[in-house]
C-alpha cells in the first residue's frame, strides 16, 4: 500500500480544487492507498509568509512530504500560475523534498487559456525539488466541477473520464494496478 499525500494549494475553504482533491482521495483510498490530506490554507499565514521553518505546522507538513510515496498536488490557476499559498509552502520545504516521489500535478481554472500552467509553471518546480517521476498532469475547467447540495462533487463525464485516466496512471506508477478511476 502506497502512502499518498494529497495537497490542496487553494486559499479558499469552498474551493473546487479542494473538493476535487478530496473526491480523488476517496478513490485512491478505495484502491488501496493510504491518503493523507493537506490543505495548505490551514497552515498559519505567519508561518508561511514569515518563512518560519521551525513552526510546528511547517515541521508537520515537511514530515508528511517525507513520509509519502506519492504526492497529488492540486492548485487553482491564477494569472497563468499556481497559487501563492502553494508557492509559499513549496519554498519552505527542503530543496529535494520530492526525491524518490511520484507526483501527480492537477490544476483547475476558468479558461483553457491556462491549461499549460501545469507544464510551464508547476512541473519545473516539482522537478527541481527532485521528483523521481511526474506523471501526466491534468487541468480541469471550473465549469466541469459542480458542488452538490451535500457538499460532494460532480464532475462532467468527459472530464471525469480523462481525470480517471491520469489518476490510474499515477496509481500504476505507485505500483498499484490501474482500474479506471470512477471519478464522476
Amino acid at each position: 500500500m502506497a502512502i499518498v499525500l494529497s495537497v490542496s494549494g487553494s486559499p479558499s475553504a469552498t474551493s473546487r480544487t479542494g473538493r476535487l482533491l478530496r473526491h480523488l482521495d476517496t478513490w485512491l483510498t478505495a484502491h488501496g492507498h493510504e491518503v493523507l490530506p493537506l490543505d495548505v490554507r490551514t497552515i498559519p499565514a505567519e508561518a508561511l509568509l514569515g518563512a518560519d521553518f521551525k513552526h510546528p505546522a511547517i515541521v508537520e507538513a515537511t514530515e508528511l512530504f517525507a513520509r509519502a510515496d506519492g504526492i497529488v498536488i492540486g492548485t487553482p490557476v491564477y494569472k497563468a500560475s499556481y497559487s501563492g499559498v502553494l508557492k509559499a509552502l513549496l519554498d519552505l520545504l527542503p530543496q529535494y523534498a520530492l526525491t524518490g516521489k511520484t507526483v501527480l500535478p492537477l490544476a483547475t481554472g476558468g479558461t483553457t487559456a491556462h491549461v499549460l500552467a501545469i507544464d510551464y509553471a508547476l512541473r519545473p518546480v516539482l522537478s527541481s525539488m527532485g521528483a523521481s517521476h511526474i506523471v501526466q498532469g491534468w487541468f480541469t475547467l471550473d465549469k466541469d466541477l459542480a458542488t452538490r447540495d451535500d457538499g460532494g462533487l460532480t464532475i462532467a463525464p468527459q472530464a471525469a473520464e480523462a481525470l480517471g485516466q491520469v489518476v490510474d496512471q499515477f496509481s500504476a506508477a505507485l505500483g498499484r494496478p490501474a482500474v479506471l478511476a470512477a471519478a464522476g
